[in-house]
């Protein structure tokens, strides 16, 4: 099967993305169209570990060639990150429960590599050549904190700011998240949840099921709609 390629151009033109439908978090950006897909190609074997991880190496090497199936206009922010911000329109329609659930394994994957990835580099890394750059700890806080506290809204989660900088604050928030993501694949209600790190186990409340620890505030969610970038944009956040 070759590997279904969207491409998404900033509307100014400035930055364009290439990423896999089939395999969350590759994805590569770059200053045209052109170099994004030739940067995404040169990722494939960068992403190999994580298809390891996730016990589909083998289905991974099968892959055959890149195949665009679609090439659209991304929001302002895809020119001033070079990241996806939008859904294609492959990304719009229900997902099914086996598709969710090979995307979630993906994702647990991307997320075990990045802890891995997050354990053995130094707390000092390299600057730019003009002496920028963020060091190990700021790295990973960031990465953390855009996916527990941006991305994860997108399925109705709320966590308490910072909630997930701890080990045991991490591990409740992405068990929340993926069961957030579980409840919005069957058509149900926002899940009203926060994450709380004084608790021993994740909490989601759904409606008519057992007491809330926080309102996330939000309204019914549809069917989902946007769900699989969602999962998209968590596991390229991981940062491999």
């Amino acid at each position: 099967m070759p590997v279904r390629t969207v491409i998404e151009r900033g509307p100014k033109g400035k930055r364009s993305v290439a990423f896999g439908i089939d395999w969350p978090g590759w994805s590569r950006g770059a200053r045209s169209a052109e170099l994004a897909l030739e940067t995404f190609e040169s990722y494939r074997e960068r992403y190999r570990p994580v298809a390891g991880l996730a016990r589909m190496g083998r289905e991974f090497d099968a892959a055959g060639p890149l195949k665009i199936v679609e090439d659209k206009v991304g929001t302002g922010s895809t020119d001033f990150w070079g990241i996806s911000f939008s859904p294609s329109a492959t990304e719009q329609g229900p997902m099914g429960e086996a598709e969710l659930e090979r995307g979630i394994t993906l994702l647990r994957a991307c997320w075990a590599f990045f802890d891995g990835v997050a354990a053995r580099v130094s707390p000092e890394m390299r600057k730019g050549p003009r002496g920028g750059g963020r060091d190990r700890d700021q790295i990973i806080r960031h990465t953390i904190r855009t996916e527990s506290e941006d991305f994860a809204k997108k399925v109705g989660l709320r966590i308490p700011e910072g909630a997930a900088l701890t080990p045991d604050g991490l591990r409740q928030h992405r068990e929340t998240y993926v069961a957030a993501m579980r409840v919005q694949r069957r058509g149900g209600q926002a899940a009203h949840a926060v994450v709380d790190a004084t608790i021993p186990h994740p909490t989601l409340c759904l409606p008519h099921t057992r007491p809330c620890v926080g309102d996330g505030g939000q309204g019914p969610l549809r069917p989902g709609r946007g769900l699989t970038h969602t999962l998209r944009s968590a596991a390229a956040s991981s940062g491999w």
